[in-house]
């Protein structure tokens, strides 16, 4: 067996302490959070606590800009520790009502298609909060390159006419949230590209409205309103590019794509509606 360095021992000897670190650190707080469980009991408070899951996700990822950790990576791994601290208060299964788990408290009732997918297998179908620890383990330049040439793809008819001349110089972030995911985006040289740094406006969705969104499924003011999607930061770009996607004639966004987008979306909305009315 060939002998190792004696650096790379050292440095694996670190990782491996680090890892058993972060085993202790994940049993305590387990324990803290069954004893916080047994407190809210006896105060009659309701075990759940959307407001402050999604403290603890906001909180990390600041936590995460200030290390320079991928956010991907951080929402991913807090979002495995809420949900196993969910099982410990004896909440497993159930919708949690922030942004990482499942929509179904603002999903509008879907009629006929509930009932249909009452039996169906897509319930089986691991919701996208379950994907984010996956996806986080994509390298940050894959996904980069992949929704530049979606984005430009979809969008090749305004860049050409000069109608995102508005972005050069200005940056709009995607925030899937039950993925983990967000991108910046900005016109540089005439190209739609993705980029570092903070966004001057975001849009914040789930991955199941925001392909709503993209295939025309439902409208940005329906979304907007019933609170599906939000615009925060600057609030004058935000609705200047929601307004030119509002305008951007469909038939232009090249046929492939839309079916495309359109069977994705469908399917995401049928799997939420099935996960919704299990």
């Amino acid at each position: 067996m060939t002998q190792l360095p004696l650096a790379v021992a050292l440095l694996r000897k670190g990782i491996d302490g680090l890892d058993d670190a972060m085993l202790l650190l994940l049993a305590g707080r387990r324990r803290l959070v069954g004893g916080l469980s047994a407190v809210k009991r006896r105060h009659g408070l309701p075990a759940g606590d959307a407001a402050r899951e999604q403290a603890v996700l906001d909180r990390g990822d600041g936590l995460a800009r200030r290390l320079g950790l991928p956010s991907a990576l951080v929402q991913g791994q807090l979002a495995l520790v809420i949900e196993d601290g969910r099982r410990v208060q004896g909440l497993a299964g159930a919708a949690a009502a922030s942004g990482h788990g499942t929509d179904c408290a603002n999903t509008p009732p879907g009629g006929a298609m509930d009932q249909s997918n009452r039996g169906s297998a897509l319930r089986w179908f691991p919701p996208p909060r379950r994907w984010a620890p996956l996806v986080a383990r994509v390298p940050a330049s894959w996904q980069r390159s992949v929704l530049e040439r979606a984005v430009a793809q979809l969008l090749s008819g305004p860049l050409q006419d000069g109608a995102l001349a508005f972005l050069s110089g200005r940056r709009i972030g995607i925030e899937v949230r039950d993925l983990g995911l967000r991108w910046v985006l900005g016109v540089e040289d005439g190209r739609l590209r993705a980029l570092d740094g903070e966004a001057q406006a975001s849009v914040r969705g789930t991955a199941t409205d925001l392909l709503l969104l993209a295939s025309r499924l439902e409208d940005a003011d329906t979304l907007f309103f019933q609170r599906r999607l939000e615009l925060t930061g600057d609030t004058e770009l935000g609705l200047t590019a929601r307004n030119l996607l509002d305008r951007l004639p469909w038939e232009s966004v090249p046929l492939a794509a839309r079916i495309a987008l359109n069977r994705a979306a469908r399917a995401a909305r049928a799997a939420r509606e099935a996960h919704c009315t299990a």
